[in-house]
């Protein structure tokens, strides 16, 4: 079955290269920025005439004003003027997820992606071709690339260390059925329980290095103070630069960490069970809880529930996703008793019916499983 699988590898542009990338990817910026204006005040022009088709100019119409933009891969353009329309749909599908944004060139991490047509985007051994760049770019191919490339994202990342991500569609091979299914609590100090009975340790990556960073970042903090003190600006403070992309790589330190964690947790599950069933959590909900937005940031729900949909999808698998009001944790998975809510601070409860004692995130887990099938039945 054809899916879309994305691979990513590190490159290393030459002095020359690098410019072109800061270019395409200031171009990209400006182009998402004036498109963004521009549609905002159409939107406002039109209130008072709600019959008014509003039409929105294209990347190709402001390279008149700005002629620089004829230097960039034009696709690059047409990608941001399409991300700039789903943002707009998902505003307006979801509230929630808020209004389109201004890009800014302050942000050190940048990217831009453009289509690979007819070979303009291909790879020879540890070389790299993309469009509007005449000599090869050095890559580092650290697996086999499976499949043909459809689109390329090039970025650029918060401690100056270039990547690129190509999206190739390819025959991915559903694993082999094994019958079983499972249910999963998201947790805090244990990151997943299982409805088998078994507990996933939450590693929590962020404080292993949170001595380090903060150290680091009372460093940087100085560093802004003498450069403010010194009128210079921060993209010329040569001190505070170095300080920052240090900060930048313990960033992207625990990130790996986690990345490589929760992939190899997603894929050992999707492996070892056919149907899976979990919580769907408002995670952005639970953000606004300052007592525990840093734990939760750093347990990374929503990347491991990502993660496991995905390769669901790949592998033939399937996921049933629990509604959030579902009191999992007041039920009782022998008898069925609700037995009502708890406080955080049990951990563990007797059934006052059936007299089961039951571990209560290995009992949600269950409840969980049992919803899940229940909700597969009734489809």
């Amino acid at each position: 079955m054809k899916q879309l699988k994305a691979y990513k590898f590190r490159i290393y542009p030459n002095e020359e290269q690098k410019i072109f990338f800061s270019k395409t990817f200031g171009c990209v910026r400006l182009v998402y920025n004036l498109m963004l204006n521009d549609r905002i005040k159409a939107y406002e022009e039109s209130k008072g005439n709600p019959d008014k088709k509003i039409k929105y100019p294209t990347p190709a119409q402001y390279k008149k004003e700005y002629e620089f933009l004829k230097e960039v891969d034009s696709l690059a353009l047409a990608n941001a003027q399409m991300n700039l329309d789903k943002a707009y749909k998902n505003f307006f599908r979801d509230k929630s997820i808020g209004f389109p944004k201004f890009k800014s060139k302050k942000n050190p991490v940048q990217s831009y992606t453009t289509n690979n047509q007819n070979g303009t985007v291909n790879i020879f051994e540890n070389w790299l071709k993309v469009p509007k760049l005449k000599e090869l770019v050095k890559i580092k191919v650290h697996r086999k690339i499976e499949g043909i490339i459809k689109s390329a994202t090039i970025s650029r990342n918060g401690s100056g260390k270039y990547f690129i991500s190509l999206l190739c569609e390819t025959d991915i091979q559903e694993l082999p059925k094994t019958n079983s299914s499972v249910g999963i609590d998201l947790g805090i100090k244990d990151m997943a329980i299982l409805s088998i009975g078994e507990k996933i340790e939450n590693l929590k990556f962020r404080k292993q290095l949170e001595d380090k960073l903060k150290r680091e970042q009372r460093k940087l903090s100085k560093r802004l103070l003498i450069a403010k003190k010194e009128n210079r600006k921060l993209s010329e403070a040569k001190n505070y630069q170095k300080q920052r992309i240090k900060i930048a790589k313990i960033h992207e330190k625990i990130m790996n960490m986690r990345t490589d964690f929760l992939n190899k947790l997603s894929t050992d599950i999707i492996k070892n069970h056919d149907i899976i069933c979990i919580e769907d959590l408002n995670t952005k909900g639970l953000l606004h809880n300052h007592k525990l937005a840093k734990s939760i940031s750093d347990v990374s729900w929503a990347s491991f529930v990502n993660k496991l949909e995905y390769k669901a999808k790949w592998y033939g698998k399937e996921i049933i996703k629990i509604d959030k009001f579902y009191p999992s944790s007041q039920i009782c998975s022998v008898c069925g008793y609700k037995d009502g809510k708890k406080t955080l601070d049990v951990r563990e409860w007797t059934c006052s019916v059936c007299h089961t004692h039951h571990d209560r995130d290995i009992n949600a887990a269950k409840n969980i499983l049992t919803e899940g099938l229940r909700i597969k039945q009734a489809v």
